[in-house]
């Protein structure tokens, strides 16, 4: 059973995401925020698989919410997944940075977000697909490269590494990863668990960031 804690300051949508999660047979949503401050209460309180919280939100928005649950001084640690709008870029690089497995858009499809509650609570990253290449093409233009190639990756993962880097770049799940790499999917994960800390990130989805930043992947838009 997938534990979910549920915080957004709009009643209607608060009210929408936990009927929604409620009716799956492998999800139970075990507490409900109206703000940043009860979402961290709630959270030290039940201790769930995930959190799903509004990016913006009173008392603690999102981004302080996300460094308290998974930053890196976050023990124990809850994954977060961030509900976001187009309009609100700025916090979603700063709950980026902050540690967050995943991103969606407040009206992406049912399907989508059961889904990506699942993804995240399994250890898999998760963003809309409507966000990904503008996300991280203003992630890598706004911030300060790293002056370094894919030389930088040789020097810091071994060859089987650096394959599965770039597969998650592309999107793919460890399963897909593991198929294309005809590999076993713990196989992927201990690759995982290795590459993480030498890249020094604690997700997936900041390990893609990584490699765009570090130009080991190319996002379009940006020279």
């Amino acid at each position: 059973m997938i534990r979910v804690l549920v915080a957004d300051d709009q009643p209607l949508v608060r009210a929408g995401i936990t009927a929604l999660l409620g009716a799956e047979a492998d999800i139970e949503v075990v507490a409900v925020a109206a703000d940043g401050g009860e979402a961290l209460e709630l959270a030290r309180r039940t201790a769930p698989d995930v959190a799903c919280l509004d990016i913006r939100m009173p008392v603690r928005n999102g981004i302080e919410v996300a460094r308290e649950l998974c930053g890196p001084d976050a023990d124990p640690v809850v994954p977060v997944l961030i509900l976001t709008t187009f309009g609100l870029d700025d916090y979603l690089f700063g709950a980026l940075e902050a540690g967050a497995s995943g991103f969606l858009l407040k009206d992406a499809d049912p399907d989508v977000i059961i889904r990506a509650v699942r993804q995240v609570a399994a250890g898999n990253g998760t963003v809309d697909q409507a966000l990904t290449r503008r996300v991280l093409r203003e992630f890598v233009s706004r911030r300060s490269l790293q002056p370094v190639t894919g030389d930088r990756a040789d020097d810091l993962l071994t060859v089987r590494e650096r394959e599965v880097l770039m597969l998650l770049a592309q999107g793919m799940s460890n399963e897909e990863i593991a198929a294309e790499l005809v590999v076993e999917v713990s196989t992927v994960k201990s690759h995982l668990a290795r590459m993480l800390p030498k890249l020094g990130v604690r997700s997936r989805l900041q390990a893609v960031v990584w490699a765009y930043q570090n130009r080991i992947v190319a996002v379009p838009g940006v020279e």
